[in-house]
């Protein structure tokens, strides 16, 4: 079984193996997901694959639950693996796998007990039964049985079968509640196509966050109707002096509701105090001395700063999240706070002290980056830890200390912008050289000091040498499937040998996507 990221309970039958066949069709309690499967299977193998209401069906996608899928910022963190005294004796069926750990209980299908992601798949030679709490389950077991088949069913053409699926059952969650990935859209602006295709690739291996990064000295990139110029005039740049771009209020709810469909909540990051030289562009009334800079096109950091003692700076900033949360039905909205190094400690707390309770006024939680441990923390806080490990800095110590939730996104492991290699085409290599391997093997839970609440983990991508998709490909592939199983799968399933090997048969899988990849050598790719 060559699944990404690896189930936290595996049983295989070696006896049975299901094969679709031109005949077949698909009952869902869901009418989405019985059609995007169904979609996406015709693609490939060419059946009319009927969505109908009988119980005959060839592949059963079944809601055990009535409910509503809850936002993902009120899931547990379900790091914890069931007690080992619930574990029944050993009984005839299908033998767990090396990757069975947790409950292992003979009848899988009840998953009362399982997170709201939960998902069990049941493979027999007359059908798949695909059972799960709420849609975004049934979504990942969807996933799960179309890594289960042939890497030819990612085909957009139609392709030879047989369309196979191993026999057995698997029993699946979550470690962590937020998965996910950072796209920068400042550096370089990408069009609402592209960040689509992102948001299918991230949610083919259960990523259900897409953390954009709206606003930097290079670009503006949302519409605000009290601030119109900030999308036309801020977001007129990018690096190296390209048009730039930015995002109707249409086109950003669009995304978002693709998104949803999806699994993926978006949260929308706009940068303060500093990294703000676009906004100052486009408005001389935000800089002390009324005089707008010029158009940034380069890489630097740390020169822009919001005056924190300027009236217009708080109502500005008061109407861009007004306008911001209007567009946000997920739980979080990121107000960054990293590198300003053009505001004085004392300016940076009075600011994030007036900026944070707006956020939550309006019924979000504020994200920021770890920096913004140096302000009071507002309930519910989450600093999203972007240093090295492991080696928290004072900002981060002190985000820590006040109690702060910790989203991960540590450099030297996740960031998705880093090298692969000296001989990588693009990127950067300030947090070092990062690897498949490196990206994949390490654990969330023994890296910083005490027991912090870790929420997830992130991957950013930030785009300074990031112009193409193609670009956002090579850097992303096959990175972002090695985080995707530290984020979801239980550490005693994870094993670099035994990942490297699923890895591998994955390529073709992006080859049919239309994804150039990094052939990372320490992977055997076939």
């Amino acid at each position: 079984m060559n699944v990404i990221p690896v189930p936290a309970q595996v049983f295989a039958d070696p006896s049975v193996t299901f094969t679709l066949r031109p005949d077949a069709t698909i009952r869902s309690d869901s009418a989405f997901l019985g059609e995007y499967l169904a979609e996406f299977l015709r693609r490939s193998t060419g059946y009319a694959l009927p969505v109908v209401d009988r119980l005959d069906a060839a592949i059963e996608l079944a809601l055990t639950h009535a409910a509503d899928r809850p936002d993902a910022g009120d899931r547990p963190d379900t790091s914890d693996r069931p007690d080992a005294s619930d574990r029944p004796p050993a009984g005839d069926g299908p033998t767990p796998s090396p990757a069975a750990i947790g409950n292992t209980r003979s009848d899988i299908s009840d998953i009362s007990d399982f997170p709201d992601e939960s998902y069990t798949v049941e493979v027999t030679a007359e059908r798949v039964t695909i059972r799960g709490r709420t849609e975004a389950g049934l979504f990942y077991g969807v996933q799960t049985l179309l890594q289960l088949m042939p890497s030819s069913v990612d085909a957009h053409t139609v392709q030879d079968g047989p369309w196979t699926v191993p026999g057995g059952r698997i029993a699946d969650r979550p470690r962590y509640a937020y998965r996910g990935a950072m796209l920068d859209v400042s550096r370089h602006f990408f069009g609402v196509e592209v960040l689509k295709r992102f948001v299918d690739r991230l949610s083919r291996y259960k990523m259900n966050v897409l953390h954009l990064h709206l606003s930097d000295d290079q670009g503006w990139r949302i519409a605000v109707d009290a601030w119109p110029r900030l999308a036309t005039v801020g977001g007129a740049s990018q690096v190296g002096g390209g048009p730039g771009g930015h995002y109707t209020k249409a086109q950003y709810a669009e995304l978002v509701a693709y998104a949803a469909a999806r699994h993926v909540t978006l949260v929308p990051e706009i940068d303060m105090p500093g990294h703000v030289n676009a906004a100052l562009t486009a408005y001389p009334e935000l800089n002390r001395d009324g005089v707008a800079p010029p158009p940034y096109t380069g890489v630097e950091v740390g020169f822009s700063t919001l005056r924190a003692d300027l009236d217009v700076t708080y109502t500005f900033v008061r109407q861009v999240l007004e306008e911001v949360v209007a567009l946000t039905p997920g739980p979080y909205v990121h107000i960054g706070g990293d590198e300003a190094l053009s505001t004085s400690p004392e300016d940076y707390r009075a600011f994030m002290n007036r900026v944070q309770p707006l956020v939550t006024a309006a019924g979000k939680t504020v994200v920021g980056w770890h920096q913004i441990g140096a302000a009071d923390r507002e309930p519910g806080r989450i600093a999203q830890y972007w240093g090295n490990l492991p080696d928290p800095d004072d900002d981060m110590r002190a985000a820590l200390a006040q109690g702060d939730r910790i989203l991960l996104t540590p450099a030297n492991r996740v960031y998705l912008d880093m090298k692969y290699d000296a001989g990588t085409r693009i990127g950067l290599d300030w947090a070092g050289h990062i690897t498949v391997r490196t990206a994949y093997d390490w654990d969330p839970a023994t890296l910083l000091p005490g027991r912090p609440d870790i929420i997830g983990i992130e991957a950013p991508l930030w785009t300074e040498t990031v112009e193409t998709e193609a670009d956002i490909d090579l850097l992303t592939f096959p990175r972002l499937p090695a985080v995707a199983e530290v984020a979801w799968s239980p550490q005693p399933a994870r094993d670099w040998p035994a990942f490297r090997a699923r890895l591998a048969t994955h390529g073709p899988r992006w080859t049919h996507w239309g994804v150039g990849f990094h052939p990372d050598p320490e992977i055997p790719w076939p």
